[in-house]
């Protein structure tokens, strides 16, 4: 009997042992952050956070357009918007690439630059949209070489298939100087 009571003894300990484990475990990590899971703030989450993670966007999975300019300081300053139209869940982390063409499909000026930024990953629910700022000095204030360009071409992060967005915006700079257009990494939403 002494060698039964024991073992349910130790067996208990046991039980009482995984519980209090488990439990700090529930509690946050070995860095000492919570449990819980983190998102960008301004995008859609589900009442309980699953563990799992969206998968990346896709071109297929996304319409671009550009928004309206808010100018200031002799820059424009356009939002370049990436909207989930699939029926499911993704991510876009980082910068676009962009590229100005003309009627003909020419690439007008060099590739826009990426303005320093740490990138976050921003989850796009069905019909959610994530924007990353495309900013030049105005053409007629620098005194920049410019062009018009028929279109933008977009193309989201992690992707080699663009999207093809016209351009109704006028001249951008495509050399001389004041001429480097600049690029923000993605942001939740539509614009700033």
């Amino acid at each position: 009997m002494a060698n039964t009571s024991q073992g349910v003894r130790r067996a208990a300990l046991l039980a009482s042992a995984a519980a209090a484990l488990g439990l700090l475990t529930a509690c946050g990590g070995e860095d000492g952050t919570g449990g819980t899971a983190q998102r960008v703030a301004g995008t859609p989450a589900a009442e309980n956070p699953s563990p799992s993670v969206s998968p990346r966007c896709h071109t297929s999975q996304l319409r671009a357009f550009v928004g309206r300019n808010d100018p200031g300081a002799g820059q424009w300053n356009f939002p370049i918007v990436l909207t989930n139209t699939s029926g499911r869940g993704c991510t876009v982390r980082g910068y676009p690439g962009a590229a100005f063409l003309d009627a003909s499909g020419k690439q007008l000026g060099p590739d826009p630059r990426r303005s320093p930024a740490t990138p976050v990953t921003v989850t796009l629910a069905p019909g959610a949209s994530a924007w990353a700022g495309l900013t030049f000095s105005h053409p007629e204030v620098s005194g920049a070489r410019s062009a018009t360009p028929a279109s933008l071409l977009v193309t989201p992060p992690g992707e080699r298939e663009p999207l093809k967005v016209a351009w109704t915006a006028g001249r951008v700079p495509v050399s001389g100087n004041a001429s480097t257009v600049f690029l923000t990494a993605f942001s939740p939403g539509t614009a700033p």
